[in-house]
């Protein structure tokens, strides 16, 4: 059995349902159960089931800092793993939590907290959980300011400049993997933006966050990118914007995969 995950090297040709090439095509949402895309910049459940899938075992620790509508959440709970997602909006993370207790396990442990993963007490949550180390992290954070997810001066979204935004999700990569076990792995979900007639390569800028602070880069795949609720309805519209003008419609979000060696 491997250090990081419950698969069976013996049984590999039985996990063709496991993604091992960096491209994934995912045609449709999983909305089965607790899940729900009522919330504007959530992510599919099957991006957190396959990183789990392949970087986790029945009853690892996992750590979401930007919770939202508690999709990892869920899905560790379904995978019985353990987890605590943080949220920085009261609302929303009341709402994850109504959502993750409609399939409560006795088995597994799950809390939500709502607050600033750059400031929130990780000793505090090391402790409730009774353990040294989480086994992985999972970091799904605001495309800068593509959605306005709050009007929190302390909502990534809200950074008035791209440096500022980078700083502040440097400091939530410090914060959030301070206690990941050496040698285990974190992800990022995110994609660029453009403005001002340029692409704006934030997933890469945000990549180089990671391996300023040491960790290895294991993968960098790429999801294809689903009609969002702000374009829906509207892709003639901007299939005759980009042959009318000089760029291309984003269908791609990245997903990296890092892995903590000091």
């Amino acid at each position: 059995m491997s250090l990081y995950n419950d698969l069976d090297p013996k049984k590999w040709k039985e996990y063709d349902y496991i993604n091992t090439d960096s491209l994934w095509i995912i045609d449709k949402r999983d909305n089965s159960g607790a899940y729900s895309g009522y919330y504007h910049g959530n992510f599919v459940p099957q991006i957190p089931r396959q990183l789990f899938t392949r970087y986790t075992k029945k009853g690892d620790w996992i750590l979401d800092p930007f919770m939202g509508s508690g999709t990892s959440l869920i899905e560790a709970q379904r995978m019985c793993r353990n987890s605590i997602g943080i949220e920085l909006q009261e609302d929303v993370a009341s709402e994850a939590y109504k959502r993750i207790q409609k399939e409560h396990k006795n088995d597994c442990i799950t809390k939500v907290v709502s607050g600033d993963s750059r400031r929130i007490n990780m000793d505090s949550l090391i402790e409730f959980a009774d353990i040294k180390k989480f086994q992985f992290v999972i970091m799904h954070p605001p495309y800068w300011d593509i959605i306005k997810f709050s009007k929190n001066e302390k909502d990534l979204s809200n950074a008035p400049t791209l440096n500022d935004f980078l700083e502040a999700f440097s400091d939530v990569i410090y914060k959030s993997t301070k206690y990941l076990e050496k040698n285990r792995y974190c992800a990022c979900i995110i994609g660029d933006k453009y403005a001002n007639s340029q692409v704006i390569p934030l997933g890469f800028y945000c990549m180089n966050k990671f391996i300023e602070k040491g960790f290895l880069l294991k993968a960098i795949l790429v999801k294809n990118f689903g009609e969002t609720k702000g374009k829906a309805n509207q892709q003639g519209i901007w299939r005759y914007r980009a042959i009318t003008s000089d760029f291309f419609i984003f269908k791609h979000e990245y997903i990296f995969i890092f892995k903590k060696v000091k």
